[in-house]
This record gives structure tokens, C-alpha cells and sequence, in this order.
């Protein structure tokens, strides 16, 4: 048997390739990262041949600068940014626009008029989803309605839409295919049937033909050419439910968080889809192969690490992402600064498309590490959020929070998160579960992992915070927090 799996991890910033051995280790690796496209404010977009040729660049570099050949590999897996909307011609293969990123906005005002027309739940019983920019469905309306001649040729099956799985697939092996996990984000699969549904189809004008067809999550995709010639493609999970895999969280109540350009916490519920009362999404949390698929709960944030590269790239208040935690660790707490970075609106669990970004509680005391200090602690707060509004659908308190993704290297953040949830917050010996997960599945595809208990077997704990604010302190700062969430509100 071959000795690896490797996994492919396309993300918002980058793209990268790691090659894992059995006990789930990192055994090479190589990262590109590629433009962020802002054509008008609340616009977001990727060159989708960019992002294609930097995961042909990335497989080769990791490959031999490990001295490594696909030969060397079992199989591939696939793991990607969800909801970032692609169209490109079958004939030729050529995206006829630049991919539309899931932070994007630009569909607000289609946001509104279906909200008017039926409420911002109107589709949630089918999708898990509420109505708003973040999905692929409106995404794609966009596209069908903006680019010339898109909607006749769409029709016509001459167009093919899918998320970034589907565009790496489609050049990995011409298949047009994409998995449950991302299907789910879209809006326009059923939860139920795991199959795209006709009824929101037509509500959002969506020609069956362009669509993918829907696999597990763990199964054979297709077969690779090129760098990866002759390699199967066995597993495809949007990024947050890979890292769900990755972390193995198996059992209803387990959860993870993963600290990235935003923060994206999911509670695993087991085989029935658990419906949100508190601004949260139901969503899949995997297939793998046969077996009957589960469900997660999941809260998005949209801006946590990306709030430290704005304090870089625009502000200059660091020269690199990594002198945050020095800057902040400079003040002894945030003299009462808060900083809700709304940039795009708030995601779970408030869903508020009209809020925007402030900074409050500024006065002449406040320095530049007073302001680190606070863009480190809104991501827990904002975790702090999801996690209570988690609590409260599920019926059952979280007892401790998995953690992964590049800001959880930042020691005075993950305390101040323990501290803020109340409950240990356990980061893992292999942070890169997002790839990892991906390469699981990959692996259970083919017999390279046996099931799930090999799988629990490879994750251990290699740090540990454990809270140690007193409750009256932890009170008062998320007070000053929700006070300044409420200030954020009805900008837009």
C-alpha cells in the first residue's frame, strides 16, 4: 500500500498541499497564496485560474521537495472555501468572471427584496440556511442576471457553476461533481434528500444544467491527470466540516472552532439535522460513503485574523500578523476599547447585513495596543456568541472547545478565549485539521483508514487553557462587549 494521502486546502488567502502519513502527521507541504480582487466596496473576488494554477504549482513543490512522486500517495483529497461561486464554460473550461468570495455583498439588495417577499427564515426549513450574501444561490443568481449572455447559455448546459471543489475537480479530472458539505451551502440543496431541490431552484431562477452532481463526502470522485496522474480523488468536504473530521468530533456536543480569516465553530448533532431558534445554520457535517450522513450546527464569524491583517495592511500598526500579541500584550487589559469588526455585516448569530465596523469606548488613554488588544479579544467574543447561542439549540452546555486554524498559536488569545467561555479550550498535536480532514476522508475511501476509531486514535492534545477569570470580571467585559455589538448596528 502506499505510504500517504495527501490533501489539497484551498482557502480565501491561500492555497496549499500537504502529504500526511497514518498517524496523521505532516510529512510535506507547500502554500501560494493569491490576489484578493476588491472592485467596489463590499465586493470580493478570486482569479479562478489563479487559484487553479497555484494548486497545480503547490502539488508539485510539496511533492518534490519531499523527494516525493504521486506514486508515493494512496489518494487525494479535496478540502476548499465554501460558498465562493464559480461559472466557467464546459467546452473550453474558461471561468467567465472572476469567482465571487463568500465574503462578498454585492447580491445585498437581492438579499432584501426575498426577505420582503417571505422573511429572512424563508428557505430555512429546506436548507438550514437563512437568506443572506454569504450563500451560493444568490451568488449565482448574480452571475446568471450580470454576465453577458450567461443565463441562455446556462440553460443550454453550456455553463457549469460550482463551488471551488467543484472548479478543482473539474480541472483534476473533468468530472462535475461536488460533495454534500458544500452542496449544503448553497441554498439550493434539501437537507432532507441530499439532493438539489426543485422548488428552490425556481424560487431563485437556477437552470437545473448548470448544477453539479451531489457525492458523499467520501467516495471516488474521479481520476487525476497531470502532477497527480493516475491518483483517485476519494474525499471532498467544504473547510469547515473537514476540520470537524480532523478534529474528531464524532459525537453529538463535540465542537470545534477554527481561528482563520474568519471563525467558524461546529457543534456535531448527529444523524438529524437540529434546527436553529438562535441565529445559527444547520448545515452537513460529512457522508462518508454508504453510512447515513451527519449534521452540524455551525455559527460563521466573518472577520477574526483578517482583522489582524487589516491592522497591518491598512493601519500600519504592525509590521507583520505575528507582532499582534506583543502589541497587545503591552496594555494590561483593553481600557475599555472595543472593536467589532463588521466589515461586511455580522454573521451568526445576529445576521445583521446593516451593521458595520466601530471602535468604541476610545479616549485619550487608548494607544495602539489598546486597539491590538481589543481586535484579539472580538474574536472571542464573537465566539463567545456562537458558542452561547450553540448552547441554547442544542440543549446541552459545552463542556470544553477543540481549536484550530493559525490564530490559535497566539497563547494570550486562547487564554482570554478560556477565560471568556468559562469552559478548556484544547488545541490539538496536528493544527493543520482542515487539511487533515480531507485527507480522512480521502483515506476511508480507500482503505488507508479502517474507520473512525483510527482515526480518534491519532488526535491528542498538546495544550490546554483552562479559564481563570473570575465570573464577575467575565460578566463585565461581555457586557461592555454586547454594548458595542448594539452601537454596530443599522449602518448600512
Amino acid at each position: 500500500m502506499s505510504r500517504y494521502v495527501g490533501a489539497i486546502d484551498q482557502g480565501t488567502t491561500s492555497t496549499r498541499f500537504i502529504v500526511f502519513d497514518r498517524a496523521g502527521e505532516a510529512v510535506a507541504t507547500a502554500q501560494k497564496a493569491h490576489e484578493q480582487i476588491y472592485p467596489q466596496p463590499g465586493w470580493v473576488e478570486h482569479d479562478p485560474e489563479e487559484i487553479r494554477d497555484n494548486t497545480l504549482t503547490v502539488i508539485n513543490d510539496a511533492l518534490s521537495g519531499a523527494g516525493l512522486s504521486a506514486h508515493d500517495l494512496a489518494a487525494v483529497g479535496i478540502t476548499n472555501q465554501r460558498e465562493t461561486t464559480l461559472l466557467w464554460e464546459r467546452s473550453s473550461g474558461r471561468a467567465v468572471h472572476n469567482a465571487l468570495v463568500w465574503q462578498d455583498t454585492r447580491t445585498d439588495a437581492l438579499v432584501a427584496d426575498y426577505v420582503h417577499d417571505g422573511g429572512p427564515d424563508r428557505f430555512r426549513a429546506q436548507t438550514g440556511l437563512p437568506l443572506a450574501s454569504y450563500f451560493s444561490a444568490l451568488k449565482l443568481r448574480w452571475l446568471l442576471d450580470h454576465v453577458p449572455d450567461a443565463r441562455r447559455r446556462a440553460e443550454a448546459g453550456d455553463l457549469l457553476f460550482g463551488t471551488v471543489d467543484s472548479w478543482l475537480l473539474w480541472n483534476l479530472t473533468g468530472q462535475h461533481v461536488t460533495d454534500v458539505t458544500n452542496a449544503s451551502r448553497t441554498q439550493l440543496m434539501n437537507l432532507t434528500t441530499l439532493e438539489w431541490d426543485e422548488l428552490l431552484l425556481a424560487a431563485f431562477g437556477i437552470p437545473r444544467a448548470v448544477l453539479p452532481r451531489i457525492l458523499p463526502s467520501s467516495g471516488i470522485y474521479g481520476t487525476a491527470g497531470g502532477v497527480l496522474d493516475g491518483l483517485p480523488i476519494t474525499g471532498v468536504l467544504g473547510d469547515q466540516q473537514a476540520a470537524l473530521l480532523g478534529q474528531a468530533c464524532y459525537e453529538p456536543g463535540e465542537l470545534k472552532n477554527t481561528y482563520g480569516t474568519g471563525c467558524f465553530l461546529l457543534m456535531h448533532t448527529g444523524t438529524m439535522p437540529v434546527p436553529s431558534r438562535h441565529g445559527l445554520v444547520t448545515t452537513v457535517a460529512s457522508k462518508l460513503g454508504d453510512a447515513a450522513a451527519t449534521y452540524a450546527l455551525e455559527g460563521s464569524i466573518a472577520i477574526t485574523g483578517a482583522l489582524v491583517q487589516w491592522l497591518r495592511d491598512n493601519l500600519g500598526v504592525i509590521r507583520t500578523s505575528s507582532e499582534v500579541e506583543a502589541l497587545a500584550a503591552s496594555v494590561p487589559d483593553n481600557g475599555d476599547v472595543y472593536f467589532v469588526p463588521a466589515f461586511s455585516g455580522l454573521y451568526a448569530p445576529h445576521w445583521r447585513a446593516d451593521a458595520r465596523g466601530v471602535i468604541a469606548g476610545l479616549t485619550s488613554f487608548a494607544t495602539a495596543g489598546h486597539i491590538a488588544r481589543a481586535a484579539l479579544e472580538a474574536s472571542a467574543y464573537q465566539t463567545l456568541d456562537v458558542v452561547r447561542a450553540m448552547e441554547q439549540d442544542a440543549g446541552m452546555p459545552v463542556r470544553s472547545m477543540r481549536v484550530d486554524g493559525g490564530m490559535v498559536v497566539n497563547d494570550a488569545l486562547m487564554q482570554f478565549q478560556a477565560d471568556v467561555l468559562g469552559v478548556p479550550v484544547l488545541r490539538p498535536r496536528t493544527l493543520e485539521t482542515t487539511a487533515l480532514g480531507a485527507a480522512y476522508a480521502a483515506g476511508l475511501a480507500v482503505g488507508y483508514w479502517q474507520g473512525l476509531d483510527d482515526l480518534r486514535a491519532n488526535w491528542a492534545v498538546t495544550q490546554e487553557w483552562r479559564p481563570s477569570m473570575s465570573v464577575e470580571r467575565r460578566d463585565a467585559l461581555t457586557a461592555g462587549w454586547h454594548k458595542a455589538v448594539g452601537k454596530s448596528f443599522g449602518w448600512a
